[in-house]
């Protein structure tokens, strides 16, 4: 009896731990897209097939284990750059928001990927 007692409180006591650990990961999928639409990232992107830039998933899975992969795409997506495309260097747009909430549910949402 004692013993189902311990392994009681130690299943709640982990269900606790991913359920609040869950919301703070978890990117709004519909709101990342939209922005990718509105600051037409999709012209050059899209979530699984290389067009003139990468795939989100392909990006994701670069960036996804690197200890700066927030801060790194965070910065590529609003702060104006330089890429290469076809061999010649190109203007890199940014996301069309200042809101650094939904500029982090963009990056979670690609990191997700």
């Amino acid at each position: 009896m004692k013993m189902r007692s311990v392994i009681a409180s130690i299943g709640c006591a982990v269900a606790v731990s991913v359920s609040s650990i869950t919301p703070v990961l978890a990117a709004d999928a519909a709101d990342a897209n939209k922005l990718l639409r509105e600051s037409k990232c999709t012209k050059c992107h899209s979530i699984d097939k290389k067009k003139d830039g990468p795939a989100y998933k392909d990006v994701s899975a670069k960036y996804k284990d690197k200890a700066d992969a927030v801060a790194t795409l965070t910065k590529h997506m609003t702060e104006p750059g330089m890429v290469e495309v076809d061999g010649e260097q190109e203007e890199h747009g940014t996301v069309k928001t200042r809101d650094p909430k939904r500029v982090k549910n963009l990056v979670d949402f690609i990191l997700s990927l």
